[in-house]
């Protein structure tokens, strides 16, 4: 009787035992959202790094700004890794979402490219120029065609300006708003286009290289990584931020991109 409640104690102490791994693995195991390009390879090395210190990061990469929010908000994902903050205050504003910026990660200079024009001199009256159709990528798209002297903007439009806020438009652009994502497609029908250096990237084109004018890297619009407000204070969340601001992932970031992408930390 008593070797049968010994072992009755001890398959019952195995179970907790089991159970307890399991909710310790479960713990470190999270979801990251990022969209494709720099996004999603410097999260690879993120993975990589992470996972000596016990953080194993499944990464989901989608193709668009709106859904890697919405999953997180939503519970899909853990985190995500692919936005500025401007962006990130809008959604949460606009959409209720309780998420906040954990870290910042690395800088994106927006840049204009064409495949008609070498200049932006040579824009003729009436020129198309793509922009992304979101309120802050749209509104960071027109502050950088006002600062090439392309048009004028109300002193009080901020980081969100529209085509509305346009006070001066002396060639009469005509601003074509579109999908970030898809405005590298686009090129061919427009005569500019002012694209986020992910989505450029992601295409083929080399910011440095094939964009004809090109934002100031320090600027308000630095990426960061978003997560749940409730879960600001689990122990994971302080492995991701220490796997992406490692040494290796800087290092990566500085030869793989030359100078395209610029950490932020």
């Amino acid at each position: 009787m008593q070797r049968r409640f010994i072992l009755k104690l001890a398959a019952a102490l195995g179970a907790a035992s089991l159970f307890a791994a399991g909710a310790a693995h479960a713990e470190d195991t999270i979801k990251v959202g990022v969209t494709g390009g720099p996004h999603a390879q410097i999260m690879e090395v993120v993975k990589t790094v992470a996972a000596k210190n016990g953080l194993n990061i499944k990464i989901v990469e989608f193709s668009d700004y709106v859904q890697p929010n919405a999953a997180l908000a939503g519970g899909d994902l853990d985190a995500n890794s692919y936005q500025h903050d401007p962006y990130l205050q809008a959604q949460v504003k606009d959409r209720g979402y309780k998420l906040i910026r954990v870290a910042d990660t690395v800088t994106y200079p927006m840049g204009i490219y064409s495949k008609k024009v070498k200049t932006l001199a040579e824009l003729q009256p009436g020129a198309k120029i793509a922009v992304p159709n979101d309120p802050t990528n749209g509104g960071r798209a027109l502050l950088l065609l006002q600062k090439q002297g392309l048009l004028k903007l109300r002193a009080d439009a901020g980081l969100k300006a529209t085509p509305l806020d346009i006070v001066d438009n002396p060639k009469k652009l005509k601003i074509v708003e579109l999908d970030a994502a898809q405005i590298p497609r686009s090129l061919n029908d427009v005569d500019a286009a002012a694209i986020n250096t992910n989505f450029a990237m992601e295409a083929g084109l080399k910011p440095k290289q094939d964009a004809i004018a090109i934002e100031d890297p320090k600027g308000p619009y630095v990426n960061i990584i978003a997560i749940r407000e409730a879960d600001r204070n689990k122990p994971w969340v302080a492995k991701l931020v220490a796997a992406y601001h490692s040494p290796e992932v800087k290092q990566f970031v500085e030869s793989k991109f030359g100078g395209s992408v610029i950490t932020a930390w």
